[in-house]
């Protein structure tokens, strides 16, 4: 089957670009190359193109028509940028995306797969761990543009017979088993891209930023899940898409949403501890105030995606990391920067 991938040059785009081939399917990869890597889209269908270019979009729907359904992952995601340039955030995650569903629907495409966020839930009271039924309260431009968009989808979905499956993600780590792709931004904003470039030297040391929330020890709490994982449950979403909502007893309101993660929480403190077991020595590291934007985290419920997807998180922490510092190495002969 052939798939449509927005920001399929990506991190998570092209992961899932790989975990698609890898069970026989073709993905058809749409993106526009502004934050995306030319090198992922090697050997693979690929349209240079806005997400919002109608002719574009058409061009691609005339050439495959066979198109299955959509996976929307392109969107700007650095939180401090965002808080520094809301308005290219909302232009190009919501305004962009209101344009791109409605293409889609006029192209006959109406199964979204929409690459969503935990950023977008509330805190939570007395703990850290969040169901699709939590609260939301999204505290940054970033957060705020996921849930528009999640919001521009369902409505969508509602209004015009489509339908919209949202994965709420939670902290992606690692690399491709296969080294076929991994974090391509030159200077990495997350945790574990600055861990691994404070062991290669090419940071002189890690900041933890943030070190008086109210969690065990004082810093960020989040559920860092292994991209191949990530990669994997897509796969699912878009093979299994019409067998997902009869799992769910298909809503009227033709729109789902599901947690992405592993169930456990890991804070900022533990990860650099599980990174120096696995790098094998002790790293630099400073202890910092927040970062603008920064939130005290939450990892995820995950009961739903076993549900409806029949999938769980299989790879540990200390295999993301391994991955990550693996492709850390390996990314300056792969990714080809001016």
């Amino acid at each position: 089957m052939k798939f449509l991938i927005t920001g399929g040059a990506g991190y998570i785009g092209s992961t899932v670009a790989s975990a698609l081939e890898d069970e026989g399917h073709t993905p058809i990869i749409l993106d526009s190359l502004v934050t995306g890597r030319v090198e992922f889209t090697k050997d693979r269908i690929f349209y240079q193109a806005d997400i919002a270019d109608a002719s574009a979009l058409e061009r691609v729907f005339a050439d495959h028509p066979d198109i299955e359904a959509c996976l929307h992952c392109a969107a700007l995601i650095v939180v401090p940028e965002s808080v520094e340039q809301p308005y290219l955030y909302y232009r190009e995650n919501v305004a962009k995306s209101l344009e791109l569903f409605m293409i889609l629907h006029r192209m006959g495409c109406d199964k979204v797969v929409f690459s969503s966020s935990a950023a977008i839930y509330a805190p939570v009271a007395g703990g850290f761990m969040v169901t699709e039924e939590s609260p939301l309260d999204p505290n940054c431009p970033y957060a705020r543009t996921k849930y528009m968009m999640e919001m521009v989808l369902r409505d969508f979905c509602q209004a015009y017979g489509m339908k919209g499956i949202a994965l709420r993600y939670f902290n992606p780590i690692g690399a491709d088993p296969k080294m076929r792709s991994g974090v391509h931004i030159k200077n990495p904003s997350h945790v574990l891209g600055k861990l691994v470039e404070t062991a290669l030297g090419i940071n002189p040391e890690f900041h933890i930023t943030g070190t008086e929330y109210e969690t065990r020890d004082g810093t960020g709490i989040r559920d860092y899940i292994h991209i191949w994982d990530l990669a994997r449950a897509h796969v699912t979403g878009l093979t299994d898409f019409d067998a997902v909502f009869e799992r769910a007893g298909n809503p009227s309101e033709n729109y789902l949403v599901i947690n992405l993660g592993t169930g456990l929480g890991v804070t900022v403190r533990e990860l650099v501890t599980a990174f120096e077991k696995v790098y094998g020595q002790t790293i630099n590291k400073r202890e910092m105030p927040p970062r603008l934007g920064d939130v005290p985290g939450a990892y995820a419920n995950a009961d739903i995606a076993l549900r409806l997807l029949g999938w769980k998180a299989d790879l540990p922490i200390e295999q993301g990391i391994a991955d990550a510092l693996k492709w850390g190495e390996l990314r300056q002969q792969i990714l080809h920067w001016d």
